[in-house]
């Protein structure tokens, strides 16, 4: 049984790293790398892999929309969040796009390989850090908006205020992707699935 791999991580010193691991795994194949969402998405279609090891913070789509993109359309693929981060918007978000398992960059090549193993078999794996923000999470009572950090209403005053992506970049002088990681943020935890439907919400409970 050879499992086949796609890295995605927008730093070329992570992929060779990965690659490196898959690469004296005998069970294991790297089959493609991508540097950001959207060549994800297209490298899945081309290679078909078994699993593929997704990061989340990338320019251009990031890689919980990627991982929705392909949960959708290649639903058979296991996606493992591979990140430095743990936060409860992070988790949620990439688990209810369609990821499987949810590590922490800094986690073991055993137990990376397990978890890869794992996915295959159709089985979660979250690292300490993901549980722990799920069950705070499950424990809090979610209202819409209120978990909107300070730099998230920043972005969605800039929406309501009518700016483009590359003029809230402007505005608030960050990169264009980092914008639309925030938006993309804002929409899963305000509920919506669209600009428009996430300014109307922020004008009716008046979030910035």
């Amino acid at each position: 049984m050879i499992i086949k791999i796609l890295l995605v991580d927008d730093h070329a010193v992570v992929r060779s790293g990965l690659s490196l691991f898959i690469k004296v795994n005998k069970d294991l194949e790297l089959v493609g790398e991508a540097s950001d969402g959207m060549e994800a998405v297209q490298m899945v279609s081309l290679h078909k892999p078994d699993v593929v090891l997704m990061d989340l913070m990338m320019p251009g789509m990031d890689g919980i929309a990627a991982t929705r993109e392909i949960h959708q359309k290649y639903p058979n693929v296991k996606i493992i969040a591979l990140t430095s981060f743990s936060e409860q918007n992070l988790v949620q978000g990439a688990l209810q796009a369609g990821a499987i398992s949810y590590l922490q960059k800094n986690v073991t090549a055993g137990e990376l390989g397990n978890a890869i193993r794992s996915a295959y078999a159709g089985k979660m794996t979250l690292s300490s850090e993901a549980a722990q923000a799920l069950a705070q999470s499950a424990a809090q009572p979610q209202i819409r908006g209120e978990q909107l950090t300070e730099r998230e209403r920043d972005v969605l005053k800039c929406m309501v205020d009518g700016l483009n992506n590359n003029e809230i970049a402007e505005r608030l002088v960050v990169s264009l992707g980092t914008v639309k990681f925030h938006i993309s943020n804002i929409f899963h935890k305000l509920g919506v699935d669209s600009r428009v439907e996430a300014v109307k919400l922020a004008i009716e409970q008046r979030l910035t």
